[in-house]
């Protein structure tokens, strides 16, 4: 028979601790303390064999009991070391921890780690899963708790990718009102204030793949009149073209704005596959005057 792994023997250790009563002179209390600290043990033992699933059922664990003995900071901890375990190829009991974690968190008013889990969360819906709107509502959780603990810059970082996935969705209003807001908040500031010209195209751009050029061009005057700096941009410009080129129908002017652009400016692969929706529906129905 093969010899027991020391972190199978640490494991086993912590199951009978769990499991025992407890004695005369001990609280059950002291008992899931004890046996919190073995499991951890175990856990960090697995990780060493590399075997992460192991690992993170024994962190679960040790959150268990953490919870039983109200060491709740330990228990929150807990929850994210088994999270950051199962990260190794268990997607979805990740995104269980993590909800565990922020579950203790939100509880102790620890808001700031709240966000910071619940963003990890979102990434892991976009990055291994790919459920869009997942991603999208733990983005938007997350860039709610940043602002309300002040933490502008990480919210409309938040708020900007939950913008991206919305027009991904094809959910344009959503996405404009979201680029919209992050681009209010960044207008005061000197060293945000570059970043207004890229949300306001990404929302104009939004509304053209709504085929709405009537929102676009007012949209346009709202920003303008926010920004007067705006309208000789070479973003405004570029989407004053495209609505030209939409409303007659102009596939080749299009197409050559869109190129122009591009040797300037390299369109990301979000601005490129919005533009080939675009340009899709020009195509369907040329001309729309």
């Amino acid at each position: 028979m093969p010899s027991k792994s020391p972190a199978q023997t640490l494991l086993e250790k912590a199951d009978k601790k769990a499991n025992s009563s407890a004695g005369w002179f001990s609280s059950s209390s002291t008992k899931y303390e004890e046996a919190g600290d073995l499991y951890q043990q175990a856990a960090n033992a697995f990780k060493i064999d590399k075997l992460f699933r192991e690992a993170g059922d024994a962190h679960a664990r040790e959150a268990e009991c953490r919870e039983k003995s109200n060491e709740t900071n330990e228990a929150a901890n807990a929850w994210w070391n088994a999270a950051k375990a199962y990260k190794r190829g268990h997607p979805e009991l990740a995104i269980q921890a993590l909800t565990h974690t922020i579950t203790h968190l939100t509880k102790g008013g620890r808001f700031r780690q709240a966000a910071d889990r619940e963003k990890e969360i979102g990434q892991i819906y976009l990055q291994e899963l790919n459920h869009l709107r997942k991603a999208c509502e733990s983005f938007e959780r997350a860039a709610e708790w940043y602002s309300q603990e002040d933490a502008q810059a990480t919210a409309n970082g938040c708020f900007k990718d939950a913008a991206d996935l919305h027009a991904e969705l094809e959910d344009y209003p959503q996405a404009i009102a979201l680029y919209e807001q992050v681009a209010n908040g960044s207008l005061n500031s000197a060293l945000t204030k570059y970043s207004v010209k890229e949300y306001w195209l990404r929302s104009s751009l939004c509304a053209l793949a709504m085929g709405d050029t009537i929102t676009a061009k007012r949209n346009l005057g709202k920003y303008s009149a926010l920004d007067t700096t705006f309208t000789s941009t070479r973003e405004a410009k570029f989407v004053n073209i495209l609505i030209e080129a939409i409303e007659a129908g102009d596939l080749e002017k299009f197409t050559a704005a869109v190129f122009e652009f591009d040797q300037i400016t390299k369109l990301d692969n979000w601005k490129t596959n919005i533009l080939l929706k675009v340009k899709r529906s020009i195509q369907e129905e040329p001309g729309l005057t």
